[in-house]
C-alpha cells in the first residue's frame, strides 16, 4: 500500500485488503510489492540475478514507551545494506497507535538472491501525533522517536524450518540501552497465483462494549500458518457507533490466504483511541466456508474466548454475514504490455520566468558552453532513458509553456520544435534539440499554467479512445514547481482521471514543491474540482530530481513507482482485459469528458 497513511482519523483506516476495488499493488502494481515496470526495465538490460520474491511479516513486543500520556505509535522500516555500506530502504509498515506489542499488517517485499549476502536492517520508530496524517512514505525519519534497531541476514531466515527470526532490538551501533524489545520477522515466498477474492462483510447484533454510546467495530483477518501461529493479513475500516456494521469490500489475494481451505481467524474489535481495542468476538473460517455463507445467505456466530482455567468458548448472538463474494483474476502490468498495450509519452517543459534568465549561470535554463548539462537537460536525459524504453515508437509530442514568442504573445502550450505542425519529436535527442532551439526562439515569461498542457494531453487521449483501447498516455511535465493556476489544474486533472492518462511531474531545482505534492494527492484524499467532483482515481505522481541526485531514490524507481498501479486501476475499472478487448468506450459509466 504505497499510499497508506501513517494514520487517518486516528488509526481507523483499512489496511491490507481494501483499495480500488481490486488492489493494483496486489498484482505487481505500485506500492508495497514487486514493481513489474521497474523489473522489466532492469531485466531487459541484463541487470537482475536469479531471485525468489519474498514477503516479510513483522511484529514486535515490549517496545519502549516514548509517549507521556499514551503509548508509543510504532512503525517499522526495513532496509538492506548495500555493498558500499549504505542503506537502501525497502519499505515501511503502517503506524499502529498506542501499542507496545504491534502486529503490523503491511508486508515488506524483497527479492531473495541465492548467491548474495543480503543484510537486512530493521528500525522501529514512534511516530509523533502531529505527523499522523502524512503518508508513511513521506515521513522524515529524523523527526520521529527512535525505538530500536535489529539486523539479520535474509538467508538465516529463509533456511529456518519456520522461516522466522526473533531479533533483540538495541540502540544504534549497539551504544547505550540494549534491551529495547523484540522484533519477530516471518519470511514467506510470494505466491504467483492471480486469483483474488472480493468480499463484502457485515455483522448483526454485536455486543455493545461502550458505556455511553455504541461500539465502533472493525474486523481483523489473520491467516493461520504451519507453525500454529497466525499472521494478520488485513483489517477493515472502523464503522463508528454501530452494532450492525457493513464494511467496504475487502480484497484478499491468494498471496494473503494461500488457498481456499487455509483457516482464517476473523476477529471483531471495538475501536478505542487508547489503542486498547476490546475484542467483541472471533471465529475461524476458510475462504471456502465464507463462500458457502454467501451462497446460503446465513450468518456465522462469533465466540468469546474461554474465561477461567476450565472455561469453554461462549457462542455469541453477534453474527458475521458475507454480503458479497466474487472470485476474480488479477492481471499484471506485464500481462497488458506483453499483449500489445502501449505506453505513449508526451513531454511539456516549463519556460516561465521563475526559472531565471537563461543568460545567467544561476538559471535552471542556462546552456553552459562547456557542455555541462543544466537542470532541465539533465532531467530530460535521465528521465528520457526510462520513458523511451516503454514508448513503442519513441516519438513524443513535445510542448513548452509559459514563454513569449517573438510575435509578443505568451503561449501556455506551444510545440517545442517551433513549427505549428511539428508536434512530435524523435527520441530523447529530439527533445534535447527542440529544447535548445526553443530557448533561442522564445523568451521566458509567465504566468505558470499547467491546465493548458493537461487539457492538450487529455484531447489526445480522448481522440485515441475512438479507435484504440490499447494505448495509455503519460504526460511528463518538467518544472521548477511554481504554478499559478492551481484551481484550473485541479479541474483539468479531475476531468482527466476518467481517461487513459497519467501525469508525471518532475521537479527540478530547489524550489518549494508544496504545490506539486498537493497535486500528487498521496495523503489519501483524491483531488477535488472546483465544482466538488472527486477524481475517479489518482493520476499524478511527483518526482523531485534533487532526491534522485542525492541518492535517496533511483530515477527508475521514482518514475515508475506509481505508474503500474495507475495503469491497472484504469484498466480494471473499465474491465479491459489483456486477452479480451471490448468495443471503444470513451469514459467511465456516468461520466463524460469535456476539455
Amino acid at each position: 500500500m504505497g499510499n497508506c497513511l501513517s494514520d487517518v482519523k486516528g488509526g481507523k483506516q483499512a489496511v491490507g485488503g481494501v483499495g480500488h476495488r481490486m488492489d493494483p499493488a496486489a498484482a505487481g502494481g505500485a506500492g508495497g510489492g514487486p514493481n513489474d515496470a521497474v523489473d522489466l526495465f532492469y531485466t531487459t538490460k541484463g541487470l537482475h540475478a536469479l531471485y525468489t520474491p519474498i514477503e516479510l511479516s513483522l511484529s514486535a513486543s515490549k517496545l519502549r514507551d516514548r509517549d507521556i500520556v499514551s503509548k508509543s505509535d510504532p512503525m517499522a522500516v526495513v532496509s538492506i545494506r548495500k555493498r558500499d555500506g549504505t542503506l537502501e530502504e525497502l519499505g515501511r509498515t503502517e503506524v499502529i497507535m498506542n501499542n507496545l506489542d504491534p502486529l503490523w499488517i503491511q508486508k515488506i517485499n524483497i527479492m531473495y538472491q541465492f548467491e548474495t549476502v543480503q543484510t537486512l536492517i530493521f528500525h522501529v520508530y514512534d511516530v509523533d501525533t502531529k505527523y499522523h496524517n502524512i503518508p508513511v512514505k513521506d515521513l522524515k525519519l529524523k523527526d520521529q522517536d527512535f525505538l530500536g534497531e535489529g539486523s539479520c541476514v535474509l538467508s538465516e531466515m529463509v533456511t529456518k524450518r519456520n522461516r522466522s527470526l526473533t531479533l533483540d532490538l538495541h540502540n544504534r551501533n549497539d551504544h547505550g540501552l540494549k534491551n529495547l524489545g523484540k522484533l519477530t520477522v516471518l519470511a514467506e515466498e510470494t505466491v504467483t497465483s492471480r486469483t483474488a477474492v472480493e468480499m463484502t462483510l457485515r455483522c448483526t447484533n454485536l455486543e455493545n462494549k461502550d458505556l455511553f454510546s455504541k461500539s465502533d467495530p472493525f474486523l481483523r483477518i489473520s491467516r493461520i500458518v504451519e507453525t500454529g501461529g497466525s499472521v494478520p493479513i488485513c483489517k477493515t475500516e472502523v464503522v463508528d457507533n454501530n452494532l450492525n456494521p457493513i464494511w467496504r469490500p475487502v480484497c484478499l489475494t491468494m498471496q494473503q490466504f494461500v488457498n481456499k481451505d487455509n483457516p482464517l481467524v476473523i476477529e471483531c474489535f471495538d475501536f478505542n483511541n487508547s489503542g486498547n481495542h476490546v475484542l467483541i468476538g472471533k471465529l475461524q473460517k476458510t475462504v471456502a466456508d465464507l463462500e458457502i455463507l454467501h451462497k446460503s445467505r446465513v450468518g456465522a456466530n462469533f465466540t468469546s474466548p474461554p474465561s477461567g482455567f476450565r472455561g469453554n468458548e461462549k457462542v455469541l448472538k453477534g453474527q458475521l454475514f458475507v454480503e458479497g463474494y466474487a472470485e476474480k483474476q488479477l492481471y499484471s502490468f506485464l500481462d497488458y504490455i506483453s499483449n500489445g498495450f502501449e505506453l505513449s509519452f508526451m513531454v511539456a517543459v516549463d519556460f516561465t520566468a521563475s526559472n531565471g534568465d537563461p543568460r545567467s549561470p544561476d538559471s535552471l535554463h542556462y546552456i553552459d558552453p562547456s557542455g555541462r548539462l543544466n537542470a532541465y537537460q539533465r532531467a530530460i536525459m535521465e528521465v528520457g532513458d526510462v520513458i523511451q524504453f516503454y514508448d513503442s515508437d519513441k516519438r513524443f509530442p513535445a510542448w513548452g509553456f509559459g514563454a513569449r514568442a517573438y510575435s509578443g504573445t505568451v503561449s501556455h502550450c506551444f510545440n517545442l520544435a517551433g513549427s505549428p505542425g511539428a508536434v512530435e519529436v524523435e527520441g530523447v535527442a529530439g527533445i534535447m534539440s527542440a529544447y535548445a532551439s526553443a530557448l533561442q526562439n522564445f523568451t521566458l515569461s509567465g504566468p505558470t499554467l499547467f491546465g493548458h498542457v493537461v487539457n492538450k494531453a487529455a484531447e489526445i487521449a480522448v481522440e485515441s479512445l475512438k479507435y484504440n483501447q490499447r494505448k495509455y498516455f503519460v504526460l511528463l511535465i518538467i518544472t521548477d514547481g511554481v504554478i499559478t493556476d492551481m484551481l484550473e489544474t485541479k479541474d483539468a486533472l479531475v476531468r482527466a482521471s476518467d481517461l487513459p492518462l497519467s501525469v508525471l511531474i518532475v521537479g527540478v531545482g530547489n524550489a518549494d514543491f508544496t504545490q506539486m505534492e498537493i497535486l500528487d494527492a498521496d495523503n489519501g484524499h483524491r483531488l477535488e474540482s472546483s465544482t466538488g467532483r472527486v477524481a475517479t482515481r489518482d493520476i499524478v505522481q511527483f518526482v523531485p530530481m534533487r532526491e534522485v541526485h542525492s541518492g535517496q531514490i533511483s530515477v527508475v524507481q521514482a518514475l515508475l513507482e506509481e505508474l503500474p498501479g495507475q495503469f491497472l486501476t484504469y484498466m480494471r475499472c473499465r474491465d479491459i482485459r489483456p486477452h479480451n478487448i471490448s468495443s471503444p468506450q470513451t469514459s467511465a459509466p456516468g461520466h463524460s469528458y469535456v476539455v
